[in-house]
């Protein structure tokens, strides 16, 4: 089993930032893929970000290309969503993602471990 907690959410302005963390734990990570997912109200859930927890290539969706970045740092077992230049459409709970199959698989849908997320509000 993997425990995947999040914090980090907030309020944040138009252009602003916010970092999110996922603290994870339960087992070794390091060949799983760890992504960030959200869902806006009405919405579906859509992916955002996903690296493999040992590698150093990360994956964005379209829409947060540049403006957002995934990293971990191994001590603390935890990873983050840098999330810059925040725009409104940004508003959605965020969710923590992890899955021992490949990036692609997650990005399909299969993901194995979900955090119960954190809410990004970004007014205009």
């Amino acid at each position: 089993q993997v425990q995947l907690v999040e914090s980090g959410g907030g309020m944040a302005q138009h252009g602003g930032s916010l970092r999110l963390s996922c603290a994870a734990s339960g087992r070794t990570l390091s060949t799983y893929a760890m992504g960030w997912f959200r869902q806006a109200p009405g919405k579906d859930r859509e992916f955002v970000a996903a690296m493999i927890w040992s590698g150093n290539n990360a994956v964005y969706a379209d829409s947060v290309k540049g403006r957002f970045t995934i990293s971990r740092d191994n001590a603390e077992n935890t990873m983050y969503l840098q999330m810059n230049n925040l725009k409104p459409e940004d508003t959605a709970q965020y969710y923590c993602a992890a899955t021992p199959y490949s990036i692609a698989t997650m990005i399909g849908g299969r993901v194995d471990y979900w955090g119960k997320g954190t809410l990004v509000t970004v007014s205009s």
